[in-house]
């Protein structure tokens, strides 16, 4: 079975793509350069189940026709973790809303085009941002699921780049399953999305690892190094998932039957600054003295400080346990300093 994973060489997708040739799947993937695209095969030891193509720009809608022309008869399984992550941006409309919904409605248009026969199921990689309504957060008695919705609109997200992400994801996943919902007799294909909080955890390579990290992994990372003295901040509360758990949930997705047609939100709990230097303080006693110690007791792990998140439906088709904060902070730290030399 051939599967194709868009964006391949991302955070996530470099752990979907581990997991797909470890069972000896044959992956198609994407990246925005050739070098991208080279330096993932030579990463995965020029594994030869593994062939990459350029897919230079998410937001023209035909951006994927010319892979799906070529392998379309070939796939029978779409990974879709391409999208846009990031919050420098100074055009939320340009930089985040049109690659994300393009990119999206791209993909499942050339589907339709030059596989529709074929392809047989779609995981599209959303979040719990197409989910979450922040002026819900601190309320203790709400309780977020898969039915839900951000409040979100076009215009309102215009100015803020984190909306503006939410947003984003949001838009996307509204256009796959409007798409769906109106293609129905056009595509064979059955739709799942997988909607995670943020997500924590290790690389699936070391060269990864750069003096300032990704999004996820820099929440951790700062702590490191910036000195005893830097502040941990106890209002950041926020959840997590580890980024094993998402791969193995998208996996899931396409390789099980009552994943059809689901949301997947993906939720271990909520941590905050101070969680994360406490576990770090306790697991890693060389680095004792060298980074801050904050105020233990106002950690939030396993705490119910506000709204919650339930993703009980989930865990239900899926079946397995989440990795625990502990273990996902540890596996990451312990990749951080390895690669420094600071263990």
């Amino acid at each position: 079975m051939t599967v194709f994973v868009s964006g391949a060489n991302g955070f996530i997708a470099q752990h979907i793509v581990k997991l797909l040739l470890e069972q000896n799947y044959k992956v198609i993937g994407s990246a925005r350069t050739q070098d991208k695209c080279e330096t993932l095969i030579r990463q995965f030891d020029n594994n030869r189940n593994l062939s990459m193509v350029v897919v230079p720009d998410l937001s023209k809608v035909d951006a994927f026709d010319s892979v799906f022309k070529q392998y379309g008869k070939n796939i029978t399984v779409v990974l879709h973790t391409a999208s846009p992550f990031r919050f420098n941006v100074t055009d939320v409309e340009k930089e985040l809303l049109i690659p994300a919904c393009n990119g999206t409605l791209g993909i499942l248009e050339s589907i339709k085009k030059y596989a529709a026969d074929k392809v047989e199921r779609v995981v599209i990689t959303s979040s719990f941002g197409s989910i979450l309504d922040p002026s819900k957060m601190a309320d203790k008695s709400f309780v977020f699921d898969e039915t839900m919705w951000n409040p979100f609109t076009w215009e309102s997200c215009q100015n803020d780049p984190v909306i503006g992400y939410c947003a984003s994801k949001k838009f996307a996943e509204q256009k796959a399953w409007e798409f769906l919902e109106e293609n129905k007799d056009s595509v064979k294909f059955k739709l799942v999305t997988v909607n995670p909080v943020h997500v924590f955890g290790p690389h699936v390579f070391d060269s990864d690892i750069r003096d300032t990290m990704n999004c996820s992994t820099e929440v951790a990372n700062q702590f490191l190094k910036n000195g005893p003295n830097f502040e941990v901040n106890p209002n950041t509360r926020n959840q997590f998932i580890d980024v094993r758990d998402v791969a193995e949930a998208h996996m899931y997705a396409f390789q099980k039957e009552n994943t059809s047609g689901k949301r997947l939100v993906l939720c271990c709990g909520d941590f905050n600054q101070q969680d994360i230097v406490n576990v770090i303080n306790a697991d890693f006693p060389s680095m004792k003295g060298k980074i801050p110690v904050g105020k233990p007791e106002n950690a939030i792990f396993g705490k119910h400080t506000g709204a919650i998140v339930d993703c009980s439906k989930t865990k239900e088709i899926l079946g397995y346990e989440f990795i625990d904060f502990k273990k996902t902070i540890d596996d990451t730290v312990e990749q951080l300093l390895k690669v420094r030399g600071q263990l």
